[in-house]
């Protein structure tokens, strides 16, 4: 699948930028905007020859992909009500060796104003650095460029992730959204 994917990245104009993963990792993509991403992050994701898992919405797994998005590392979270995801998770990080989990904290493609905050505070609370992962069709890359272990105050930490994604390009830039948590988050 290494060669394949890798092939497929450069068949379609892409390049795989990768940081050495730690064994944990909560990753962040940012900016997701359009189906798109998904395709060449699957790519990016055979080239790297990483087991990697990712979060998605429950809607998604409907038959008859369910089986397939899970066998390509799916996990479905149920965003329309509070299910304990972000303890779970943390409890997997703490069950296993190794665990890298892609979350795309904008939980749309469509423009959101505000990021989902379970991201970060799943990284807090089991420990682990935060992976920035990214699509930038301007420069046609792909990647997990940085892994950051989280200071816990949140602005600080913000500050940080936006330096990161300030110079990458979405595909539709105009529903990127803004790199900060709703006030008094809790979600």
């Amino acid at each position: 699948m290494q060669r394949l994917g890798g092939a497929l990245l450069r068949l379609i104009g892409w390049r795989l930028v990768l940081a050495p993963a730690p064994p944990k990792s909560v990753i962040m993509v940012y900016p997701h905007t359009s189906n798109w991403d998904f395709v060449i992050g699957m790519f990016a994701r055979w080239e790297a020859n990483l087991k990697i898992y990712w979060a998605g919405k429950d809607t998604l797994f409907m038959w008859p992909f369910a089986g397939l998005l899970k066998r390509l590392g799916g996990i479905p979270v149920n965003r329309r009500e509070r299910t304990g995801f972000t303890a779970h998770m943390a409890a997997e990080f703490a069950r296993r060796e190794a665990f890298l989990l892609v979350i795309a904290p904008e939980g749309t493609r469509k423009r959101t104003e505000y990021l989902r905050s379970g991201f970060y505070r799943l990284a807090v609370a089991a420990k682990v650095p935060l992976g920035f992962a990214f699509f930038d069709y301007a420069r046609r890359e792909v990647g997990i460029a940085a892994y950051v272990d989280l200071s816990g105050d949140e602005a600080r930490d913000l500050a940080t992730i936006a330096a990161f994604y300030s110079d990458k390009r979405a595909c539709r830039p105009e529903k990127a959204g803004g790199l900060r948590f709703r006030p008094n988050s809790e979600t």
